[in-house]
């Protein structure tokens, strides 16, 4: 059986996909991370300081549409 993936049989082409945001968005995370953990004077904060990293991208987002007048 010969199964090719990403193969459109209509057109004979290959289709290739990557996945390069999703290693842009983690090194952003680390790097959000470390630079909040850096901030911190107790644990509590510490924990913040972690979700902060995981939404910080919603955050960002957020601030420049508000900025914008969106």
């Amino acid at each position: 059986m010969n199964e090719e993936k990403n193969y459109d049989y209509r057109n004979r082409h290959y289709h290739q996909s990557t996945a390069s945001g999703g290693a842009v968005y983690g090194m952003g995370i680390i790097g959000a991370a470390i630079y909040f953990i850096s901030h911190v004077t107790s644990f509590w904060f510490g924990v913040l300081a972690i979700l902060k990293a995981l939404v910080w991208p919603a955050i960002l987002v957020y601030h420049a549409l508000r900025a914008l007048g969106a």
